[in-house]
């Protein structure tokens, strides 16, 4: 065993590999020190060897080889069990739950086996002087596994009736227990008061909340609890990822995705286990996570994706349908077995139901980034175009387009415009214009699109309408930045309108104050002094004077709301931004009279920003609530997910955490909705991160941040974002206790603040990255990263940093004795070389000087030095001239003792 050539060797190589990810290697591992513990000659060391062993099969997928290390360690104890000591008895009594659990869970164990050994358990416990209610608890599981439900009840109550000893499972474990039966009975309220301890971190265990966070979320999700249910998926999926042996509570977290409308987390999730799949030492764990899987497929199948390609058991490629057939028939052969087992069909009804299951909400945005195998709605076409024929589709595009136009019309004409190519049906020139016309309006080539829709209107025998597509070409070109060629482009539309406006209908009226208000943008956008923008500002009069005698026709009606708001822009041009908020107001209220709210948008974002100009926080939380509800269902995804984000940074600006969290939320969803813009979405899930982490919802603001960062980039957001988010990372993992991953965190933004000019942020995470080394136990790396952290400190003249980075590095485990005072020593000098200087802080650093004497003396009280009554006296004296009377009685005190 290498070094372990004695007892204590050997418990040390034992805590090491139990401090290890789970996994077969412990396994492994724990065989090896049983065969070297065997070589002591010391009962004692084979017996903590078997226990270990034990422990490391049943936190694992290898549960079916802990029968036999246990089967041994009750055979030394019947025969010799003075060679038990206190803790070993302890442990032995313990781990007969775990026999009964795991016999229940391996359907080749007859039931009539199961029975006998709880009878052996509780003659055990008896004798041993144990309370019943551990016995009780391994009864109610026997009897509700095989659906026994008057005995399963007797047991229930029995267990909770009982005295609570030290055989008895924690709170957290009975708690999880407890809950989960009364969500079996559908009384998910009683379930969620039960787990509620432990939800809150009130009682915790090795595996708690591990188990109880994914049994809570459908119970929640019933109860339309659905914030709660979505934090609990993020907190507890981030613990039980890398626990192998929770193979269960995977499962559960893969089943909530597929049940709110995030299938392709779920194949996510499912990839990223594939050993689960086949790993058969649990067949109780295999069944669940196949019937979960079924479940999952069937979904997709549902969804029309049945060939989608998806992750499954190795040695060939699966599509969903083939691994749903797959799973399904797997799952019900091996509940078969249980069934056959237990004579009853009790687990059997259950996995079927957990398969036929249907979704509980069709969309829950999680936050979290999806490297997709699917499209997050992943539907075939419309199923309302296979029942409604081309023509009446067609019908229906005309009509929206005369009576309202924007979205709902767009829509309308891309239904139709699919029908008639199916259909063979043949579309007029005016037809093939309008849908031109409305694709350019989305499209990114749309100058050359408003150009072919314009031909069409000629062809058409529609001159009026080609001059308005036109226009909106020429527009086009302004918003893509090509000013000089908009400015040109509008001039003969714009004149070929100009000598008619006196003599328009509602009909002709309406292409013409589409030019009109074409020609006001572009001249605005390419304003480059007063004279572009009195121009604009006489074609804004021209278009309210063209638009005024058809106050009831809706698309004139909006553009003279439209003129009002150009009017705004140019009252904002010219410093006077009281009148352009009134101007905004006035052009959204017209919007939404004429029946156009979507149109309203960009008014009451214009609002919120001249709100915010003024910290007129309220006033822009007013606009932009406003906007969104304007836009409800006319906003493509990128416009909802900018106005979310918007309103979020507006929330988050008066401490609104929650209310920005929510709509940062929201914007990560319509981020990804967005085709192909990977880094809004890393925006949006950066901003959400840091709004959960103001919240203190470390757990999924780490989930977050951790999504974030694998699509934030410097070339689209700035190193500045990158160093942002691994250090609210580092925050995050540091409240988790995860102190490795903080360092890890903080390490890696410090890696590109250190090519910044200013070496603050450098020296800051360096420092968070030595503290974190040192509590996950890495007193080498930690004292790797004290000296740089000191050194930038010193370069930055901060001598308070320099002086508790020295005390730090004293304190580490690697360092010696001489080390010690070395480092301590270093610390008195740099506070008393900076007391020489006349532009400091005395009390501060006398202060900090005190701190350092009085460090340096319980270093040495661990080794009952001399010098230790010197340091103490010189700390109170420090103190003393500080004027911090209260530290220098304390020194005083401990100089007593």
């Amino acid at each position: 065993m290498n070094a372990s050539t004695d007892l204590d060797a050997l418990r040390r190589a034992m805590a090491e590999n139990a401090a290890q990810p789970e996994g077969p290697a412990r396994g492994a591992r724990a065989e090896q020190l049983l065969a070297e513990a065997e070589k002591l000659g010391v009962p004692l060391a084979v017996i903590e060897a078997l226990g270990h062993q034990l422990q490391m099969y049943n936190y694992s997928s290898e549960k079916d080889k802990m029968f036999v290390p246990f089967a041994r360690l009750l055979r030394m104890w019947d025969e010799r069990p003075e060679d038990f000591d206190a803790y070993e008895t302890h442990s032995l009594h313990w781990v007969f739950k775990w026999m009964s659990g795991g016999m229940l869970h391996q359907p080749h164990i007859p039931l009539a086996s199961i029975e006998k050994w709880l009878g052996e358990m509780e003659h055990r416990y008896r004798v041993a002087g144990h309370s019943e209610r551990a016995v009780r608890m391994s009864e109610f599981y026997v009897a509700d596994h095989i659906g026994d439900e008057e005995r399963a009840t007797r047991a229930y109550d029995a267990w909770l009736a009982a005295d609570r000893d030290d055989m008895a499972d924690c709170h957290a474990c009975e708690l999880n227990g407890q809950g989960e039966r009364q969500s079996a009975l559908h009384r998910d309220e009683r379930a969620l008061e039960l787990w509620g301890p432990v939800l809150e971190g009130e009682f915790t265990c090795a595996h708690e909340p591990h188990a109880t966070l994914p049994a809570s979320l459908l119970p929640l999700l019933r109860l339309g609890r659905v914030e709660e249910a979505r934090a609990n998926h993020l907190r507890g999926y981030r613990l039980v990822r890398p626990m192998e042996s929770m193979r269960g509570a995977f499962a559960s977290h893969v089943e909530f995705c597929a049940l709110t409308g995030n299938e392709a987390r779920a194949l996510e999730l499912l990839a990223e286990r594939p050993a689960y799949f086949t790993d058969s030492g649990n067949p109780q764990g295999l069944m669940d996570f196949l019937a979960v899987t079924a479940l999952v497929m069937d979904r997709l199948v549902a969804l029309g994706l049945g060939e989608q390609s998806v992750p499954g058991p190795a040695g060939r490629a699966w599509t969903a349908s083939e691994l749903a057939v797959h799973a399904r028939a797997e799952a019900l052969t091996i509940a078969a077995r249980f069934d056959e087992r237990n004579g009853t069909a009790r687990v059997g009804t259950r996995v079927r139901e957990r398969m036929d299951q249907q979704p509980l909400l069709e969309r829950l945005p999680l936050g979290v980034r999806v490297v997709r195998t699917a499209p997050s709605k992943p539907v075939a076409a419309p199923p309302a175009e296979a029942t409604v024929d081309a023509a009446a589709l067609v019908a229906e595009a005309r009509r929206l387009s005369e009576a309202e136009g924007g979205p709902a019309a767009a829509r309308a004409w891309q239904a139709a415009a699919r029908a008639a190519e199916s259909e063979g049906l043949e579309l007029t020139d005016h037809d093939h214009a309008e849908i031109a016309d409305y694709r350019a309006m989305e499209a990114e080539e749309a100058p050359e699109l408003f150009a072919r829709a314009a031909e069409l209107y000629e062809a058409a025998g529609a001159p009026d309408e080609a001059r308005a597509a036109r226009a909106r070409g020429a527009y086009a070109l302004s918003v893509a930045g090509r000013s000089a060629e908009a400015v040109a482009a509008i001039q003969e539309p714009y004149e070929q309108v100009r000598g008619a406006l006196k003599d328009l209908d509602a009909t002709t009226a309406r292409p013409a104050a589409a030019v009109l208000a074409c020609r006001a943008r572009i001249l605005l956008q390419a304003h480059s002094g007063d004279a572009e923008v009195a121009a604009a500002e006489g074609c804004v009069h021209q278009l309210l004077a063209l638009t005024e005698p058809f106050p009831d026709v809706p698309r004139l009606a909006s553009q003279a709301a439209s003129a009002r708001s150009m009017l705004g822009d140019i009252a904002v041009h010219r410093g006077d931004p009281e009148t352009a908020a009134a101007l905004y107001e006035e052009s959204a209220a017209a919007h939404v009279a004429a029946g156009r709210p979507w149109l309203a948008v960009d008014c009451e974002v214009r609002l919120a920003g001249l709100a915010r100009e003024r910290d007129d926080a309220a006033g822009a939380e007013r606009a932009l609530r406003a906007a969104l509800e304007h836009g409800a269902g006319h906003l493509d995804p990128s416009s909802a997910a900018q106005l979310h984000l918007r309103l979020a940074d507006v929330l988050a600006a008066t401490e609104q955490f929650g209310l920005a969290s929510a709509h940062a939320l929201e914007a990560t969803h319509w981020a990804d909705e967005a085709d192909g813009d990977a880094g809004f979405g890393a925006w949006a899930r950066f901003q959400l991160g840091g709004h959960l982490l103001r919240e203190e919802r470390m757990a999924e603001a780490a989930e977050v941040l951790e999504s974030a960062l694998l699509d934030l980039t410097a070339e689209d957001h700035g190193d500045g974002a990158i160093v942002q988010a691994q250090w609210w990372l580092g925050d995050c993992a540091r409240a988790l206790g995860e102190h490795l991953q903080s360092a890890e965190a903080w390490l890696k933004a410090a890696e590109i603040a250190q090519h910044w000019p200013e070496q603050r942020d450098h020296a800051m995470l360096a420092n968070l990255a030595a503290d974190a080394l040192d509590r996950a136990g890495r007193p080498e790396e930690a004292d790797r990263a004290y000296t740089r952290a000191g050194e930038l400190w010193r370069s930055l003249g901060h001598v308070y940093a320099v002086v508790r980075c020295l005390r730090a590095r004293a304190w580490l485990d690697s360092a010696s004795a001489d080390d010690e005072r070395e480092l301590m020593t270093a610390s008195i000098r740099a506070c008393e070389e900076a007391l020489s200087s006349d532009d400091v802080d005395r009390d501060a650093l006398l202060s900090e000087l005190g701190h350092t004497h009085r460090q340096f003396a319980q270093l040495l009280d661990r080794r009952d030095d001399a010098e230790r009554a010197v340091q103490l006296e010189r700390a109170a004296a420090a103190f003393d001239e500080a004027g911090d009377t209260e530290r220098r009685d304390e020194a005083r005190a401990a100089l007593a003792e």
